[in-house]
């Protein structure tokens, strides 16, 4: 049998650059579906760390997509068979906001490919790294790292079940709270144009994939830790922000994300009341 090491043996995806004018409808868009007021009040405002996320969309005919509503073949998606993906967490090193109105050109590279096995099988890690210009100065750096494997269609997953929530834990210094249901997850898929179905499509989710409910993205989760030093020290800077995903998250079961600040920054993580945190991460502060 083929391993996942065969299949990228020879894979190595040539670097991209793209430009892209940052608008400010998207922003105010995220902040509606968190329920805050829109932090973009005139055109020069920088945007939330983070939410560079709702630029930059690709849009691939509707005849590119997989069954899995990914698309079928891209640049930077690994030549696997039966290719699910998961996203494991990432970093962001910052020089400088990004701001309404400027032009931004991004470059995307993949910078590490790592097969390995474990109890599950086999899987491959990917990064992505992606710089953020503005005029050739160096605004943020973004490292993603992606874990991929084969899974045949309707085979089920190593996941636990859903968590249950249970009453919340004493509060730390900094809390916020998100309360994923299938709307939620439909209106950042649409804002992210994202047509991943385990984020949408139940009946998909559970039978093809193998999870027991609709998936809260990854790209969420992380976002909402950065709402912890956005709404409880919106006068400090964050320079970097690490994270990492350690399960996951199903829409239905409301999700606390906690800060507990440090002599640097902030320690973050969220998860469902009760159970292990889904999320961690830190943020330090200039």
């Amino acid at each position: 049998m083929t391993g996942l090491a065969d299949h990228v043996a020879d894979w190595k995806p040539e670097p991209l650059e793209e430009t892209d004018i940052v608008g400010a409808w998207p922003s105010g868009a995220f902040a509606a579906l968190l329920d805050q007021p829109t932090p973009i009040d005139e055109r020069d405002a920088p945007l939330p760390l983070g939410w560079h996320r709702f630029h930059f969309l690709e849009a691939p005919a509707t005849a590119e997509l997989g069954e899995d509503g990914h698309v079928r073949e891209g640049r930077f998606l690994p030549p696997i068979p039966n290719r699910r993906r998961m996203f494991a967490g990432g970093r962001l090193m910052v020089h400088s906001p990004i701001r309404v109105g400027d032009e931004i050109v991004r470059r995307s590279e993949v910078t590490s490919v790592e097969p390995k096995s474990g109890r599950s099988g086999e899987m491959l890690f990917v990064t992505l790294r992606q710089e953020f210009r503005r005029d050739g100065l160096l605004l943020l750096v973004e490292e993603e790292d992606a874990v991929y494997r084969q899974q045949e269609p309707g085979t089920p997953r190593a996941t636990p079940q859903a968590p249950a929530p249970s009453e919340l834990p004493d509060a730390a210094p900094w809390r916020a709270m998100l309360h994923p249901d299938e709307a939620m997850l439909l209106r950042f898929s649409a804002l992210t144009y994202n047509a991943h179905r385990i984020h949408y499509d139940l009946p998909y989710a559970r039978e093809v994939e193998g999870f027991p409910g609709l998936l809260v993205h990854g790209p969420l989760l992380a976002l909402l830790l950065l709402e912890l030093p956005r709404r409880f020290a919106p006068d400090r800077q964050v320079t970097e922000f690490s994270y990492r995903l350690r399960s996951p998250s199903f829409a239905g079961a409301p999700i606390v994300a906690d800060g507990t600040p440090t002599d640097t920054g902030v320690d973050l993580a969220a998860g469902v009341p009760g159970a292990a945190p889904a999320i961690t991460g830190t943020a330090t502060f200039a």
